[in-house]
């Protein structure tokens, strides 16, 4: 059985040196701006950039992901799979 995007954001949050959430919660600002970072996109001191500059930033960070997605959306399901892979070999 493949994992719910929360236990997908869980993962990812962990990977990262966040915490887990429990139940149904997006990224905050502090958790994309760790996930960026990770994936090797510098978001400065606070206060931190947009949440979507971050995503963008995110996606093009890595190399599965669509780094040309148009608008302010959440990262989906297709995308929190090969984020988690890359992280959990980073």
């Amino acid at each position: 059985m493949s994992p719910t995007v929360d236990e997908l954001r869980n993962e990812i949050r962990v990977a990262v040196g966040r915490f887990e959430r429990e139940g149904s919660a997006g990224f905050t600002k502090e958790d994309l701006a760790a996930i960026a970072e990770t994936v090797g996109h510098d978001v400065g001191a606070k206060p931190f950039p947009p949440k979507s500059e971050m995503r963008a930033a995110i996606r093009d960070g890595v190399a599965a992901l669509d780094g040309t997605v148009e608008g302010d959306r959440a990262l989906r399901k297709a995308e929190l799979e090969p984020l988690a892979a890359a992280l959990d070999g980073a």
